[in-house]
């Protein structure tokens, strides 16, 4: 209100004062706002409230956001009925007459629990909430939280963990720590996830079309969210697993600890990894003529032998500085030493003629000796305004990353029914990557007026890669340098973005808006050749996404993202990594950049069901192609882009409760793949791959007992025949069964349990187009027999201030799985 005490100014302003005064008076927004927390005072994220008008008996609904936060705006008064509901707590109910706006504090929800014999024990459930950008797994004290966390994503909505990948919608994702991006291979990121326990794991969240705040990186986002501390205090847990497969077991053990007093927040984890994985592939290669005609044929058989230590740190400072700053330190060292990391391949390649008579074969022996170093340091500063949800984040991250390989391969070749080599081959390979990784990143976001929200920023990041490799072949143990298969490959990447976004929600809509713009600068250079590829471009990705609650029952929603995918930095290198003689794996410094465009249309019914349609164009896409070289006689996966693919098709998911005991989650997809490659013999000629799919996923969770202590999972998943630019993939389906029991008043937990347990996750890939025959089967050790534990020491009751490290630019140092 604007007071003055001089009478000009009153007879000035005084017309004004009148209109506003009587435009509030019609246009007041009466609200209704308040905080629902546990009873350790700990916000309890994506919980139900609905406010029930009594005379008319119109109902509205929220969630309360991650602080436990909700809001009603624009209200009428009147005699209100507020009900507010989360699985595993009793509903809270509250009668009350609004007049104005009203602020009811803080709401406590109690814990349904059941005693036995003075034990009290909560028995919690994972439930699944749709927010308008993503999908919230809840993990946090369920059944599932005695998995470590890649176990869990197998459990996670949309999420598919095969073959060493993991995928969402067909598309490789980028994993978040706490909305902090990952840098880590692919290959390190199952690592690390496959070490640390779940039991800190709050959600899990899927964000196949993310919005402009994360980088324009990758296919979706997998954003994991850990607990924190509310009460002061010390806790800590040790936690192993064992795993046996058909041939090799596999270990993980580690240990958490987390101290908290008023202003320090600390945390520590380490763990240990080591395994032997045993992998089993056959070859088969029809090589062709200029009329495409058979003239040999070759088979081989692939038995590989990995071995793994590696040595995961973990540790995380926050200091408030006052009630409005907070600091954060935060540090990971992933350790792969040599004398654990290891590769044994022994393959025989038999080859016949176009009678299948057997010409010639030779056996090959390659010793692989890995060694891996991996650290990643951050500075994180968090400023909290005034203004309630007003705040600004500012990030600084260095990686360094070292990785070397020392690889003896020995070929001896044999004719038909001869037990003595007539000729041998050997050669050693000594390859080498560093890189340095620098990113800076400012983030605001402001809350506004009418349920308004703005978030903007801006990030820098610089990636320096060092690639080394030089080659001999070995003539009396005398190694002579072979010049053309030796180079350093140079590769640097600066890029700038900066990104805007704007959401709001009001009765039955809501809305989210954004435009991030990244300038990217990329340099490759072959230092020996001499050679220097340099690429500048600017692109726009835009995200939009529009919800409409019809009533409480029904719900539509429709998403639209752009999103880029960049080669990783092996993919660029142009160096022949050769397996044996006649295979090797190769780069292309000229890949140029994936772009996709995804839109979703969906339809939820009762907060339970969910039909999705979906459209994904894939321009320019990348992939390590399987491929013969009919003149030279020898294969390599190569590095190159496709034309495009198209992707559509219709999701379903439920997740419902059968009964007081069981709970039911399904997810099914029906799609067709289309994509469009050029033959490697001639570039003139576009091919066409095309499939219509099914994805299954069921998980059943079970519990037992009368204290619900004992819970069950029972998990099937089913993929048909798919393709991927020219490979089709055979079926796949596994079903996997686990038990987990809560001992000692739930301070220890055990598991126990069989994956795969008929074995039926193994394929075979085919790649059959222009002058292309190429078959791989893949046997790998799928089927596990496991068992692990988790013991909780300390004040073990208080809730976690785990916060995990950052493990984007980081995930592209990748390690081919195929050395």
């Amino acid at each position: 209100m604007f007071v003055s005490r001089n009478n000009t100014m009153i007879k000035k302003y005084l017309p004004l004062f009148i209109f506003f005064f009587t435009f509030n008076l019609f246009a007041q927004n009466i609200v209704v706002l308040g905080t629902v927390l546990d009873e350790s005072n700990k916000p309890v994220a994506f919980s139900n409230v609905v406010l029930t008008e009594q005379t008319s008996l119109q109902s509205i609904g929220t969630t309360t956001d991650d602080l436990g936060k909700f809001e009603f705006e624009f209200l009428k008064g009147g005699e209100y009925i507020l009900n507010i509901s989360y699985l595993g707590f009793e509903t809270y109910s509250k009668v009350f007459a609004l007049n104005g706006t009203i602020d009811l504090g803080n709401i406590i929800l109690l814990e349904k629990s059941e005693v036995l014999e003075g034990v009290t024990i909560v028995a919690k459930r994972p439930t699944i909430k749709r927010l308008i950008d993503r999908t919230v797994f809840n993990v946090e004290n369920s059944t599932v939280s005695n998995y470590n966390v890649l176990e869990v994503l197998k459990y996670t909505p949309g999420v598919l963990v095969s073959d060493g990948k993991i995928t969402v919608k067909n598309s490789n994702p980028v994993i978040y720590l706490n909305d902090r991006r990952v840098y880590l291979s692919n290959d390190e990121v199952q690592q690390l996830l496959e070490g640390t326990s779940a039991q800190n794991v709050k959600s899990i969240e899927v964000i196949t079309s993310p919005p402009a705040k994360y980088d324009a990186e990758g296919g979706a986002v997998i954003n994991i969210v850990t607990s924190k501390n509310i009460v002061a205090g010390y806790n800590g847990s040790v936690f192993g697993n064992y795993k046996q497969g058909f041939e090799y077991p596999k270990y993980s053990a580690g240990t958490s600890h987390f101290f908290k007093t008023n202003k320090l927040n600390t945390y520590f984890h380490y763990n240990v990894s080591p395994r032997k994985d045993f992998r089993h592939n056959r070859e088969y290669v029809n090589f062709k003529d200029d009329n495409n005609v058979n003239n040999s044929i070759w088979e081989t058989d692939f038995k590989r032998t990995s071995e793994t230590a590696n040595h995961n740190f973990v540790t995380n400072i926050d200091y408030d500085l006052n009630e409005n700053n907070v600091i954060s330190f935060s540090g990971n060292l992933l350790l792969g030493p040599e004398q654990n990391s290891n590769k044994h391949i022994n393959s025989v390649t038999e080859m016949f003629n176009a009678n299948y008579d057997l010409d010639s074969l030779f056996k090959t022996r390659n010793d692989i000796i890995l060694n891996t170093r991996n650290l990643a340091l951050n500075v994180d500063f968090v400023h909290d305004f005034k203004k309630e949800g007003e705040k600004l984040i500012v990030k600084a991250h260095h990686t360094n990353y070292n990785h070397s390989n020392v690889q003896d391969v020995t070929s001896d070749y044999f004719l038909p029914n001869e037990t003595n080599a007539f000729r041998s081959n050997i050669f050693q390979t000594d390859s080498e990557q560093k890189a340095q990784l620098y990113t800076g990143q400012l983030d605001y976001e402001l809350p506004l007026n009418n349920g308004v929200f703005v978030e903007t920023g801006v990030k820098y990041s610089d990636i320096t890669s060092n690639s080394e490799i030089n080659q001999f072949v070995l003539s009396g143990n005398v190694g002579n340098n072979q010049i053309e298969e030796s180079d350093t490959f140079v590769y640097n990447e600066m890029n700038y973005a900066a990104y805007g976004s704007l959401a709001q929600d009001w009765e039955k809509w809501s809305v989210k808006a954004g435009l991030r713009v990244e300038h990217s600068r990329i340099s490759g250079e072959l230092l020996l050749q001499n050679s220097e590829n340099t690429t500048e471009y600017t692109k726009f990705f835009p995200s939009f996404y529009l919800t409409n609650d019809i009533n409480e029952n029904n719900q539509v929603y429709f998403k639209y993202v752009k999103r880029i995918n960049r080669p990783k930095y092996n993919d660029l290198n142009p160096f022949r990594y050769y397996l044996n003689d006649n295979t090797y794996v190769v780069g292309n410094p000229k890949l140029k950049p994936q772009i996709d465009d995804v839109f979703n249309l969906g339809y939820t019914l009762k907060n339970t069901y969910t039909f999705e349609l979906f459209y994904r164009y894939e321009n320019d896409p990348s992939l390590q192609l399987f491929q013969q070289d009919n003149e030279e006689g020898v294969v390599k996966y190569s590095s190159t882009n496709i034309a495009r693919n198209i992707t559509y098709g219709l999701d379903f998911m439920t997740y419902t409760a059968l009964s007081s005991r069981w709970n039911l989650y399904v997810l099914s997809s029906v799609f067709y793949y289309e994509g469009k490659f050029f033959s490697p013999s001639d570039m003139n000629v576009l091919n066409s791959n095309e499939k219509w799919s099914i994805y299954a996923q069921v998980i059943n969770y079970f519990s037992f007992l009368k204290d619900n202590s004992l819970t069950a999972e029972v998990s099937y998943m089913y993929i048909s025949p798919i393709v991927d630019g020219p490979a089709i993939y055979s079926t796949r389906q596994g079903l996997d069964i686990n038990f987990k029991k809560a001992l000692w008043n739930n301070r220890a937990s055990v598991n126990i349990g069989v994956t795969d347990v008929f074995n039926t996750q193994n394929f075979t890939e085919t790649n059959r187009y222009a002058d292309q025959d190429l078959r791989l089967e893949s046997n790998m050790e799928n089927r596990l027999f496991v068992v692990g534990f988790n013991y909780k020491f300390g004040n073990y009751k208080l809730s976690n201030n785990k916060k995990e490290i950052e493990i984007d630019e980081r995930e592209r140092l990748e390690n081919d799985s195929r050395r």
